[in-house]
Protein backbone atom coordinates (compact mmCIF):
# COMPACT_ATOMS: atom_id res chain seq x y z
CA UNK A 1 0.00 0.00 0.00
CA UNK A 2 0.64 3.49 -2.76
CA UNK A 3 3.06 7.26 -5.23
CA UNK A 4 2.21 7.06 -1.38
CA UNK A 5 0.39 2.94 -1.14
CA UNK A 6 1.16 5.51 -0.70
CA UNK A 7 1.99 2.40 -1.54
CA UNK A 8 4.04 0.53 -2.62
CA UNK A 9 7.23 2.16 -3.26
CA UNK A 10 9.69 0.68 -4.63
CA UNK A 11 12.40 3.50 -5.75
CA UNK A 12 14.76 2.84 -8.27
CA UNK A 13 17.86 4.55 -8.21
CA UNK A 14 19.57 4.89 -11.49
CA UNK A 15 21.97 7.98 -11.25
CA UNK A 16 24.02 8.27 -14.84
CA UNK A 17 27.89 10.42 -14.43
CA UNK A 18 31.23 9.14 -14.27
CA UNK A 19 32.21 5.72 -12.98
CA UNK A 20 32.17 5.95 -8.65
CA UNK A 21 35.44 4.50 -7.25
CA UNK A 22 35.16 2.53 -4.16
CA UNK A 23 36.89 3.23 -1.22
CA UNK A 24 37.51 1.81 2.37
CA UNK A 25 33.83 1.02 4.02
CA UNK A 26 33.26 3.35 7.01
CA UNK A 27 30.18 2.79 8.61
CA UNK A 28 27.93 6.39 9.22
CA UNK A 29 28.65 7.26 12.84
CA UNK A 30 25.85 8.09 15.05
CA UNK A 31 26.30 11.82 14.79
CA UNK A 32 26.51 11.73 11.04
CA UNK A 33 23.47 9.87 10.90
CA UNK A 34 21.82 12.62 13.61
CA UNK A 35 22.74 15.50 10.76
CA UNK A 36 21.48 13.36 8.18
CA UNK A 37 17.89 13.25 9.41
CA UNK A 38 17.96 16.15 10.66
CA UNK A 39 18.33 17.31 7.30
CA UNK A 40 16.33 15.23 5.52
CA UNK A 41 13.74 16.22 8.37
CA UNK A 42 14.23 19.68 7.22
CA UNK A 43 14.64 19.43 3.17
CA UNK A 44 10.97 17.12 2.79
CA UNK A 45 9.19 19.18 5.79
CA UNK A 46 8.62 15.99 7.51
CA UNK A 47 7.83 16.44 11.24
CA UNK A 48 9.03 12.88 12.26
CA UNK A 49 11.32 9.99 11.28
CA UNK A 50 12.55 7.06 13.33
CA UNK A 51 15.59 4.98 12.13
CA UNK A 52 17.66 1.75 13.09
CA UNK A 53 20.11 -0.27 11.64
CA UNK A 54 20.57 -3.71 12.39
CA UNK A 55 24.88 -5.47 12.21
CA UNK A 56 25.61 -8.39 12.90
CA UNK A 57 22.35 -9.27 14.13
CA UNK A 58 22.64 -6.51 17.27
CA UNK A 59 21.05 -3.23 16.59
CA UNK A 60 23.76 -0.70 16.19
CA UNK A 61 21.36 2.56 16.19
CA UNK A 62 17.58 2.71 16.62
CA UNK A 63 16.29 6.58 17.48
CA UNK A 64 13.65 8.55 16.24
CA UNK A 65 13.78 12.55 15.41
CA UNK A 66 10.90 15.23 15.15
CA UNK A 67 7.45 15.08 16.35
CA UNK A 68 4.63 12.42 16.22
CA UNK A 69 2.41 15.02 15.74
CA UNK A 70 2.22 18.93 14.69
CA UNK A 71 -0.48 19.09 16.73
CA UNK A 72 1.17 17.75 20.02
CA UNK A 73 4.20 17.75 19.85
CA UNK A 74 5.55 14.73 21.38
CA UNK A 75 8.87 13.50 20.39
CA UNK A 76 9.43 10.25 17.92
CA UNK A 77 11.56 7.52 19.95
CA UNK A 78 12.53 4.29 18.79
CA UNK A 79 9.57 3.22 20.19
CA UNK A 80 6.94 5.54 18.29
CA UNK A 81 4.72 3.36 16.01
CA UNK A 82 4.38 3.95 12.58
CA UNK A 83 1.61 1.89 9.92
CA UNK A 84 4.32 0.04 8.18
CA UNK A 85 1.47 -0.57 5.27
CA UNK A 86 2.84 -2.53 2.56
CA UNK A 87 6.11 -3.96 4.46
CA UNK A 88 3.25 -6.08 5.90
CA UNK A 89 3.17 -8.43 2.84
CA UNK A 90 6.48 -10.07 3.99
CA UNK A 91 4.77 -11.26 6.95
CA UNK A 92 2.02 -12.54 5.15
CA UNK A 93 4.63 -14.77 2.88
CA UNK A 94 6.24 -15.72 6.16
CA UNK A 95 2.95 -17.03 7.60
CA UNK A 96 2.16 -18.86 4.53
CA UNK A 97 5.84 -20.40 4.59
CA UNK A 98 5.34 -21.42 8.09
CA UNK A 99 2.14 -23.24 7.05
CA UNK A 100 4.49 -24.88 4.88
CA UNK A 101 6.42 -26.08 7.30
CA UNK A 102 3.46 -27.47 8.92
CA UNK A 103 2.50 -29.76 5.71
CA UNK A 104 -0.67 -27.95 5.79
CA UNK A 105 -0.20 -26.16 1.71
CA UNK A 106 2.46 -25.29 -0.50
CA UNK A 107 3.37 -22.21 -2.42
CA UNK A 108 2.04 -24.03 -5.64
CA UNK A 109 -1.46 -25.33 -4.31
CA UNK A 110 -4.11 -23.35 -6.33
CA UNK A 111 -6.25 -21.05 -4.52
CA UNK A 112 -9.42 -22.38 -5.66
CA UNK A 113 -8.84 -24.95 -3.53
CA UNK A 114 -8.73 -23.55 -0.43
CA UNK A 115 -11.28 -20.44 -0.98
CA UNK A 116 -13.59 -22.04 -3.96
CA UNK A 117 -15.66 -19.25 -4.82
CA UNK A 118 -12.25 -17.45 -5.46
CA UNK A 119 -12.98 -16.49 -9.35
CA UNK A 120 -10.73 -14.09 -11.67
CA UNK A 121 -11.93 -12.67 -14.88
CA UNK A 122 -10.14 -15.60 -17.13
CA UNK A 123 -11.85 -19.10 -16.12
CA UNK A 124 -8.04 -20.30 -17.15
CA UNK A 125 -6.63 -18.19 -14.59
CA UNK A 126 -8.81 -18.93 -11.97
CA UNK A 127 -7.98 -22.62 -12.15
CA UNK A 128 -4.12 -22.11 -12.48
CA UNK A 129 -3.99 -19.32 -9.79
CA UNK A 130 -1.46 -20.84 -6.84
CA UNK A 131 -0.88 -19.22 -3.79
CA UNK A 132 2.53 -17.78 -5.48
CA UNK A 133 0.98 -16.09 -7.81
CA UNK A 134 -1.24 -14.33 -4.98
CA UNK A 135 2.03 -12.70 -3.53
CA UNK A 136 4.06 -12.19 -6.71
CA UNK A 137 2.20 -9.64 -8.67
CA UNK A 138 1.91 -11.47 -12.17
CA UNK A 139 -2.16 -11.99 -12.11
CA UNK A 140 -2.69 -9.73 -15.70
CA UNK A 141 -4.51 -7.39 -13.68
CA UNK A 142 -3.07 -3.58 -13.97
CA UNK A 143 -1.29 -1.32 -11.32
CA UNK A 144 -3.54 -1.23 -8.10
CA UNK A 145 -6.51 -2.75 -9.66
CA UNK A 146 -9.66 -2.51 -7.39
CA UNK A 147 -8.16 -0.92 -4.59
CA UNK A 148 -10.76 1.92 -4.96
CA UNK A 149 -12.99 -0.87 -2.97
CA UNK A 150 -10.82 0.14 0.39
CA UNK A 151 -8.58 3.33 -0.50
CA UNK A 152 -9.69 5.56 0.57
CA UNK A 153 -10.68 4.29 3.89
CA UNK A 154 -14.57 4.20 4.95
CA UNK A 155 -16.07 2.62 2.18
CA UNK A 156 -18.41 -0.39 3.19
CA UNK A 157 -16.84 -3.11 1.36
CA UNK A 158 -16.11 -5.95 3.11
CA UNK A 159 -13.32 -8.90 1.95
CA UNK A 160 -16.15 -11.06 0.92
CA UNK A 161 -16.65 -8.21 -1.67
CA UNK A 162 -13.20 -7.95 -2.77
CA UNK A 163 -13.12 -12.10 -3.49
CA UNK A 164 -16.34 -11.76 -5.01
CA UNK A 165 -15.29 -8.73 -7.13
CA UNK A 166 -12.04 -9.82 -8.64
CA UNK A 167 -14.06 -11.47 -10.92
CA UNK A 168 -14.94 -8.02 -12.59
CA UNK A 169 -11.75 -7.07 -12.88
CA UNK A 170 -10.28 -7.19 -17.01
CA UNK A 171 -6.67 -7.79 -16.92
CA UNK A 172 -4.31 -5.45 -19.04
CA UNK A 173 -1.73 -8.15 -19.72
CA UNK A 174 -1.38 -11.64 -20.15
CA UNK A 175 -1.43 -13.94 -17.04
CA UNK A 176 2.49 -14.28 -15.23
CA UNK A 177 3.68 -12.49 -17.89
CA UNK A 178 4.25 -8.52 -16.51
CA UNK A 179 4.49 -6.95 -13.25
CA UNK A 180 2.42 -5.06 -11.83
CA UNK A 181 1.93 -4.06 -8.17
CA UNK A 182 -1.06 -5.00 -6.92
CA UNK A 183 -3.42 -5.19 -2.84
CA UNK A 184 -6.01 -7.37 -3.22
CA UNK A 185 -4.33 -10.55 -3.55
CA UNK A 186 -2.11 -9.92 -0.71
CA UNK A 187 -5.24 -9.79 1.01
CA UNK A 188 -6.76 -13.19 -0.58
CA UNK A 189 -3.65 -14.66 1.08
CA UNK A 190 -3.91 -13.31 4.35
CA UNK A 191 -7.57 -15.17 3.99
CA UNK A 192 -6.30 -18.48 2.63
CA UNK A 193 -4.32 -18.68 6.14
CA UNK A 194 -7.04 -17.97 7.81
CA UNK A 195 -8.81 -21.08 6.52
CA UNK A 196 -6.14 -23.02 6.67
CA UNK A 197 -4.91 -22.48 10.39
CA UNK A 198 -8.50 -21.38 11.89
CA UNK A 199 -7.00 -18.06 13.17
CA UNK A 200 -7.51 -14.48 11.16
CA UNK A 201 -4.68 -12.68 9.83
CA UNK A 202 -3.87 -10.21 12.78
CA UNK A 203 -4.41 -12.96 15.41
CA UNK A 204 -1.61 -15.64 13.44
CA UNK A 205 0.82 -12.72 12.88
CA UNK A 206 0.44 -11.47 16.60
CA UNK A 207 0.66 -14.89 17.99
CA UNK A 208 3.18 -16.93 15.82
CA UNK A 209 5.56 -13.86 14.58
CA UNK A 210 5.27 -10.99 17.00
CA UNK A 211 5.39 -12.91 19.75
CA UNK A 212 8.20 -15.06 19.68
CA UNK A 213 10.07 -12.28 18.37
CA UNK A 214 8.87 -10.18 21.53
CA UNK A 215 7.71 -7.56 19.09
CA UNK A 216 5.35 -6.47 21.98
CA UNK A 217 4.36 -3.52 21.17
CA UNK A 218 3.50 -4.38 17.49
CA UNK A 219 -0.02 -5.58 16.42
CA UNK A 220 -1.95 -6.38 13.04
CA UNK A 221 -3.90 -3.25 12.71
CA UNK A 222 -4.10 -0.20 14.41
CA UNK A 223 -6.96 -0.97 16.16
CA UNK A 224 -5.20 -4.16 18.18
CA UNK A 225 -2.87 -1.84 19.15
CA UNK A 226 -1.93 -2.57 23.16
CA UNK A 227 -0.91 1.27 24.04
CA UNK A 228 -2.19 3.84 21.62
CA UNK A 229 -0.13 6.33 23.73
CA UNK A 230 3.28 6.95 21.38
CA UNK A 231 1.70 6.61 17.77
CA UNK A 232 2.70 8.86 15.19
CA UNK A 233 -0.76 11.15 13.61
CA UNK A 234 -0.34 10.95 9.52
CA UNK A 235 1.14 14.26 7.79
CA UNK A 236 0.26 15.31 4.34
CA UNK A 237 0.79 18.54 2.22
CA UNK A 238 -2.95 20.22 2.35
CA UNK A 239 -3.52 23.68 0.00
CA UNK A 240 0.25 23.46 0.02
CA UNK A 241 1.20 23.26 3.60
CA UNK A 242 1.87 19.93 5.63
CA UNK A 243 -0.40 19.30 8.49
CA UNK A 244 -2.12 16.39 10.27
CA UNK A 245 -4.67 14.04 8.10
CA UNK A 246 -7.25 11.51 8.95
CA UNK A 247 -5.48 8.26 9.81
CA UNK A 248 -6.52 5.70 7.63
CA UNK A 249 -8.88 2.94 9.26
CA UNK A 250 -9.23 -0.06 7.26
CA UNK A 251 -11.65 -3.15 8.64
CA UNK A 252 -9.97 -5.77 6.33
CA UNK A 253 -7.38 -6.61 4.15
CA UNK A 254 -4.65 -6.34 6.99
CA UNK A 255 -2.52 -8.86 5.12
CA UNK A 256 -1.83 -6.01 2.25
CA UNK A 257 -0.59 -3.68 4.76
CA UNK A 258 -2.18 -3.38 8.63
CA UNK A 259 0.48 -3.92 10.20
CA UNK A 260 1.93 -0.96 13.52
CA UNK A 261 5.15 -1.36 14.76
CA UNK A 262 7.85 0.76 15.36
CA UNK A 263 11.81 0.29 14.37
CA UNK A 264 12.99 -1.39 17.50
CA UNK A 265 10.37 -3.99 17.20
CA UNK A 266 11.04 -4.06 13.41
CA UNK A 267 14.36 -4.34 14.11
CA UNK A 268 13.92 -8.11 15.96
CA UNK A 269 12.00 -9.00 12.43
CA UNK A 270 14.94 -7.83 10.47
CA UNK A 271 17.33 -9.76 12.61
CA UNK A 272 15.90 -12.93 11.75
CA UNK A 273 15.56 -12.33 8.42
CA UNK A 274 19.20 -11.86 7.99
CA UNK A 275 19.69 -15.13 10.39
CA UNK A 276 17.19 -16.72 8.00
CA UNK A 277 14.31 -17.34 9.82
CA UNK A 278 15.79 -18.11 13.54
CA UNK A 279 15.68 -15.99 16.31
CA UNK A 280 16.45 -15.57 20.14
CA UNK A 281 19.48 -15.16 22.21
CA UNK A 282 21.81 -17.35 20.51
CA UNK A 283 19.34 -17.24 16.99
CA UNK A 284 19.10 -20.75 16.91
CA UNK A 285 15.01 -20.95 17.53
CA UNK A 286 13.17 -21.40 13.95
CA UNK A 287 10.72 -19.18 13.08
CA UNK A 288 10.34 -20.78 9.61
CA UNK A 289 12.65 -23.16 7.52
CA UNK A 290 15.58 -22.11 5.78
CA UNK A 291 14.22 -23.57 2.66
CA UNK A 292 11.23 -20.70 2.64
CA UNK A 293 13.00 -17.84 4.00
CA UNK A 294 15.36 -19.07 0.39
CA UNK A 295 12.38 -19.25 -1.79
CA UNK A 296 10.98 -15.69 -0.27
CA UNK A 297 14.34 -14.28 -1.29
CA UNK A 298 14.50 -15.85 -4.71
CA UNK A 299 13.64 -14.02 -8.03
CA UNK A 300 9.74 -14.70 -9.05
CA UNK A 301 8.77 -12.03 -11.09
CA UNK A 302 11.29 -10.28 -13.23
CA UNK A 303 11.43 -6.12 -13.37
CA UNK A 304 13.32 -4.40 -15.75
CA UNK A 305 16.76 -2.40 -15.43
CA UNK A 306 18.74 -0.75 -17.28
CA UNK A 307 20.85 -2.46 -19.85
CA UNK A 308 23.59 -0.31 -19.65
CA UNK A 309 24.04 -0.58 -15.33
CA UNK A 310 25.02 2.81 -13.78
CA UNK A 311 26.95 4.34 -11.08
CA UNK A 312 26.92 3.88 -8.12
CA UNK A 313 25.12 0.90 -7.29
CA UNK A 314 25.37 -0.84 -11.17
CA UNK A 315 22.54 -3.03 -10.69
CA UNK A 316 21.83 -5.75 -13.04
CA UNK A 317 18.81 -7.32 -11.92
CA UNK A 318 15.65 -7.02 -10.25
CA UNK A 319 12.87 -8.65 -9.15
CA UNK A 320 9.80 -9.27 -6.82
CA UNK A 321 9.74 -12.08 -4.41
CA UNK A 322 7.54 -13.12 -2.31
CA UNK A 323 6.50 -10.32 -0.56
CA UNK A 324 10.15 -8.88 -0.83
CA UNK A 325 12.20 -6.51 -3.64
CA UNK A 326 15.51 -8.34 -4.68
CA UNK A 327 18.18 -6.50 -7.01
CA UNK A 328 22.24 -6.28 -6.85
CA UNK A 329 24.14 -3.18 -5.49
CA UNK A 330 27.52 -3.17 -5.78
CA UNK A 331 27.66 -6.86 -6.36
CA UNK A 332 25.70 -7.81 -2.76
CA UNK A 333 22.57 -9.07 -2.80
CA UNK A 334 19.43 -6.31 -1.64
CA UNK A 335 16.41 -7.24 -0.59
CA UNK A 336 13.70 -4.26 0.49
CA UNK A 337 10.45 -3.08 0.78
CA UNK A 338 8.37 0.09 0.88
CA UNK A 339 5.14 0.48 2.30
CA UNK A 340 2.86 3.70 2.23
CA UNK A 341 -0.50 5.12 3.75
CA UNK A 342 -2.02 8.14 3.60
CA UNK A 343 -0.01 10.63 5.68
CA UNK A 344 2.60 7.50 6.48
CA UNK A 345 5.80 5.82 4.23
CA UNK A 346 7.94 3.21 5.25
CA UNK A 347 11.00 1.35 3.99
CA UNK A 348 13.25 -2.05 5.38
CA UNK A 349 16.26 -2.57 3.65
CA UNK A 350 18.53 -5.65 3.98
CA UNK A 351 21.61 -6.34 2.51
CA UNK A 352 22.44 -10.19 3.94
CA UNK A 353 26.00 -10.57 2.55
CA UNK A 354 26.48 -7.28 4.78
CA UNK A 355 24.67 -8.44 7.53
CA UNK A 356 22.73 -5.52 7.40
CA UNK A 357 19.49 -4.26 8.05
CA UNK A 358 18.27 -0.24 7.57
CA UNK A 359 15.01 0.88 8.95
CA UNK A 360 12.93 3.94 8.07
CA UNK A 361 9.90 5.20 9.26
CA UNK A 362 8.11 8.91 8.52
CA UNK A 363 4.84 10.60 9.32
CA UNK A 364 4.79 11.91 5.69
CA UNK A 365 4.13 10.93 2.52
CA UNK A 366 7.70 12.01 1.12
CA UNK A 367 9.09 8.48 -0.22
CA UNK A 368 11.91 10.66 -0.89
CA UNK A 369 13.12 11.16 3.05
CA UNK A 370 13.60 7.42 3.76
CA UNK A 371 15.38 6.90 0.00
CA UNK A 372 17.85 9.70 1.08
CA UNK A 373 18.32 8.23 4.72
CA UNK A 374 18.55 4.86 3.60
CA UNK A 375 21.08 5.47 0.60
CA UNK A 376 23.53 7.25 2.06
CA UNK A 377 23.31 4.83 5.61
CA UNK A 378 24.26 2.06 2.88
CA UNK A 379 26.70 3.83 1.07
CA UNK A 380 28.90 3.98 4.14
CA UNK A 381 28.79 0.07 4.44
CA UNK A 382 29.24 -0.12 0.76
CA UNK A 383 32.20 1.34 0.88
CA UNK A 384 31.12 4.43 -1.19
CA UNK A 385 31.87 8.19 -1.31
CA UNK A 386 29.30 10.34 -0.48
CA UNK A 387 26.63 11.20 -2.79
CA UNK A 388 24.24 14.32 -1.52
CA UNK A 389 20.99 11.96 -1.73
CA UNK A 390 19.06 14.87 0.02
CA UNK A 391 19.62 16.94 -2.89
CA UNK A 392 19.56 14.75 -5.73
CA UNK A 393 16.23 13.44 -4.15
CA UNK A 394 14.95 17.08 -3.71
CA UNK A 395 15.82 18.50 -7.33
CA UNK A 396 13.79 14.91 -8.19
CA UNK A 397 11.06 16.13 -6.33
CA UNK A 398 10.62 19.67 -7.30
CA UNK A 399 11.15 18.68 -11.13
CA UNK A 400 8.25 16.25 -10.16
CA UNK A 401 5.96 18.29 -8.51
CA UNK A 402 6.33 21.34 -10.92
CA UNK A 403 5.69 19.20 -13.63
CA UNK A 404 2.45 18.20 -12.00
CA UNK A 405 1.39 21.48 -10.63
CA UNK A 406 1.71 23.02 -14.22
CA UNK A 407 -0.46 19.99 -15.53
CA UNK A 408 -3.13 20.78 -12.97
CA UNK A 409 -3.20 24.40 -13.02
CA UNK A 410 -3.46 24.64 -16.91
CA UNK A 411 -7.20 22.56 -16.26
CA UNK A 412 -8.08 24.91 -13.74
CA UNK A 413 -7.32 27.71 -14.92
CA UNK A 414 -9.50 26.60 -17.97
CA UNK A 415 -12.15 26.06 -16.22
CA UNK A 416 -12.07 29.30 -13.97
CA UNK A 417 -11.91 31.09 -17.42
CA UNK A 418 -14.93 29.50 -19.06
CA UNK A 419 -16.52 30.21 -16.02
CA UNK A 420 -15.78 33.72 -15.71
CA UNK A 421 -16.55 34.65 -19.36
CA UNK A 422 -19.51 32.38 -18.98
CA UNK A 423 -18.56 30.52 -22.56
CA UNK A 424 -19.72 27.46 -21.46
CA UNK A 425 -23.67 26.85 -21.50
CA UNK A 426 -23.75 23.04 -20.60
CA UNK A 427 -26.93 21.58 -19.55
CA UNK A 428 -25.50 19.69 -16.13
CA UNK A 429 -29.44 18.09 -15.60
CA UNK A 430 -28.83 15.97 -18.97
CA UNK A 431 -25.87 14.20 -17.35
CA UNK A 432 -28.06 13.87 -13.52
CA UNK A 433 -28.16 10.12 -12.78
CA UNK A 434 -26.42 6.99 -11.48
CA UNK A 435 -23.96 4.95 -12.85
CA UNK A 436 -23.23 2.00 -11.67
CA UNK A 437 -19.97 -0.07 -12.10
CA UNK A 438 -20.02 -4.26 -11.41
CA UNK A 439 -16.81 -4.15 -8.72
CA UNK A 440 -17.18 -0.14 -7.17
CA UNK A 441 -20.99 -0.06 -7.25
CA UNK A 442 -23.13 3.12 -7.95
CA UNK A 443 -21.43 6.14 -8.26
CA UNK A 444 -24.53 9.22 -8.29
CA UNK A 445 -24.36 12.75 -10.22
CA UNK A 446 -26.95 15.34 -8.52
CA UNK A 447 -27.29 19.25 -7.95
CA UNK A 448 -27.98 20.92 -4.88
CA UNK A 449 -28.14 24.74 -4.68
CA UNK A 450 -26.93 25.18 -7.84
CA UNK A 451 -23.51 23.17 -7.85
CA UNK A 452 -23.07 19.69 -9.65
CA UNK A 453 -21.52 16.84 -7.47
CA UNK A 454 -20.29 13.64 -7.74
CA UNK A 455 -20.87 11.10 -4.65
CA UNK A 456 -19.77 7.25 -4.33
CA UNK A 457 -22.55 5.41 -2.84
CA UNK A 458 -19.86 3.03 -0.92
CA UNK A 459 -16.69 5.00 -0.70
CA UNK A 460 -18.14 8.04 1.43
CA UNK A 461 -15.16 10.20 1.12
CA UNK A 462 -15.05 10.34 -2.52
CA UNK A 463 -17.91 13.44 -2.99
CA UNK A 464 -16.70 16.70 -4.77
CA UNK A 465 -18.08 19.21 -6.80
CA UNK A 466 -18.04 18.64 -10.84
CA UNK A 467 -16.96 21.07 -12.99
CA UNK A 468 -17.12 21.41 -17.01
CA UNK A 469 -13.88 20.96 -18.48
CA UNK A 470 -14.26 20.58 -22.98
CA UNK A 471 -16.22 18.32 -25.06
CA UNK A 472 -18.15 15.52 -23.05
CA UNK A 473 -15.60 15.51 -19.86
CA UNK A 474 -15.66 17.35 -16.56
CA UNK A 475 -13.26 17.44 -13.62
CA UNK A 476 -13.89 16.26 -10.11
CA UNK A 477 -12.42 18.12 -7.27
CA UNK A 478 -12.86 16.07 -3.84
CA UNK A 479 -14.24 17.83 -1.11
CA UNK A 480 -11.31 16.00 0.88
CA UNK A 481 -8.24 18.06 -0.42
CA UNK A 482 -5.87 15.98 1.46
CA UNK A 483 -6.65 12.69 -1.29
CA UNK A 484 -4.84 14.81 -4.12
CA UNK A 485 -6.36 12.88 -6.50
CA UNK A 486 -8.82 15.00 -8.26
CA UNK A 487 -10.07 13.45 -11.65
CA UNK A 488 -11.34 13.61 -15.07
CA UNK A 489 -14.46 12.57 -15.37
CA UNK A 490 -15.66 11.57 -19.30
CA UNK A 491 -19.22 10.59 -20.62
CA UNK A 492 -20.02 8.24 -23.22
CA UNK A 493 -23.29 9.44 -25.00
CA UNK A 494 -25.91 7.28 -27.25
CA UNK A 495 -27.28 7.98 -30.52
CA UNK A 496 -29.79 11.02 -29.14
CA UNK A 497 -26.09 12.94 -27.41
CA UNK A 498 -27.76 11.28 -24.36
CA UNK A 499 -25.09 10.29 -22.03
CA UNK A 500 -24.72 6.51 -20.98
CA UNK A 501 -21.68 5.68 -19.50
CA UNK A 502 -18.71 6.83 -17.71
CA UNK A 503 -14.58 6.72 -17.76
CA UNK A 504 -11.96 8.37 -15.61
CA UNK A 505 -8.60 9.10 -14.65
CA UNK A 506 -6.95 10.98 -12.47
CA UNK A 507 -4.86 14.51 -13.40
CA UNK A 508 -2.02 14.61 -11.59
CA UNK A 509 0.88 12.19 -12.46
CA UNK A 510 1.99 12.30 -8.79
CA UNK A 511 -2.02 10.84 -8.13
CA UNK A 512 -1.27 7.60 -5.78
CA UNK A 513 -1.95 4.69 -7.97
CA UNK A 514 -4.44 3.02 -5.77
CA UNK A 515 -6.59 5.62 -6.85
CA UNK A 516 -7.39 3.34 -9.74
CA UNK A 517 -10.12 5.12 -11.14
CA UNK A 518 -9.28 4.14 -15.00
CA UNK A 519 -10.32 0.53 -13.98
CA UNK A 520 -14.11 1.57 -13.40
CA UNK A 521 -16.45 1.38 -16.08
CA UNK A 522 -19.82 3.07 -14.91
CA UNK A 523 -23.29 2.48 -16.92
CA UNK A 524 -26.21 4.79 -16.54
CA UNK A 525 -29.07 3.03 -14.83
CA UNK A 526 -31.28 6.03 -14.64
Amino acid sequence: MQSRLLTVLLWVVLIAGAPVQESAAQAITAAQLDALVQRTLTTFDVPGIAVAVVKDGKISHAKGYGVRSLKTGAPVDENTLFGIASNSKAFTSAALGMLMDEGKLTWDDKVIDYIPEFRMYDPYVTEAFTIRDLLTHRSGLGLGAGDLMFWPDSSNFTMKDVIHNLRYLKPVSGFRTKYDYDNLLYMVAGEVIERVSGKTWPDFIEERIMKPLQMNHSAGSYERLPDKVNVIDAHAPVNGKVQVISRDMFRFGYAAGGINSSVADMSKWVIAQLNKGKYGDKGNKPLFSEKVHAEMWSPQTILPVNSTPTPPYNTHFSAYGLGWGLSDVKGYKQVTHTGGLAGMVTQVTLLPELQLGIIVFTNQQSGAAFSAVTNTIKDSYLGLPPTDWVGIYNERVKKGQAEAEKITKEIWDGIAKAQATNTTRIDFANYVGTYRDRWFGDVVLSQTNGRWWFRSVRSPKLIGELFYYKGNSFVVKWNNRSLDADAYVTFSVDDQMKPVAIKMKPISPLTDFSFDFQDLDLQRIN
